[in-house]
């Protein structure tokens, strides 16, 4: 790995553990051996480097998100795949927590990244709960942008329930939740 991808991996991981304000350039220094020369070779500085570090993050939720979205069989099978995939759940998400940083939120570039992929998640929800609608695997009832934010709610707030609690019980419960809702919805038969 060459120096510019070890100080956004070490400022990827430093704005996971700490934040924005905790994650010191010194300390992005000190993770990923780069020195301050190297740092302000490859970025303007702190919010520069934090951008790059913020997008990656998105960058790689959508990635992995997709693997389950494009893989076969039906949607709801799909976006189970989805809910319930390994994920450090007690470190939250990468990019969801970043929504409780003022200093990200604050700044409209820093917060891009993370307004987008959450609308985009969002949105690929959708297309595949409309996509099940449509080829009769769910309920033409089924409302899908309501549902894709909800499923998205679901995931978040999970996250903030298990770290309250400190146990990723609390996480797997609401994305159970979520997935015997989502069964609810699926057609059966002739139905």
């Amino acid at each position: 790995m060459d120096t510019r991808e070890r100080l956004i991996e070490s400022a990827r991981e430093l704005l996971w553990e700490r934040g924005y304000v905790g994650t010191s350039p010194k300390a992005i220094q000190e993770r990923s051996g780069a020195g301050q020369g190297s740092m302000y070779h490859h970025f303007h500085g702190k919010p520069d480097l934090a951008l790059a570090a913020i997008s990656r993050s998105a960058e790689e939720l959508r990635e992995r998100a997709e693997v389950q979205f494009s893989g076969p069989g039906p949607v709801v099978d799909r976006i189970t795949a989805y809910l319930r995939r390994e994920r450090d759940v007690l470190k939250g998400c990468p990019v969801g927590r970043l929504t409780q940083d003022p200093d990200v939120m604050s700044d409209p570039d820093l917060r891009r990244p993370v307004a987008e992929t959450f609308a985009w998640l969002t949105d690929r929800l959708a297309t595949l709960l409309a996509e099940g609608r449509a080829n009769g695997e769910l309920d033409a009832r089924l409302d899908p942008a309501a549902t894709a934010g909800a499923l998205v709610a679901v995931l978040q707030g999970g996250y903030v329930l298990a770290r309250a609690a400190g146990s990723p019980e609390a996480f797997a419960q609401a994305v159970d939740g979520a997935v015997g809702l989502l069964a609810g919805h699926v057609r059966r038969g002739g139905e």
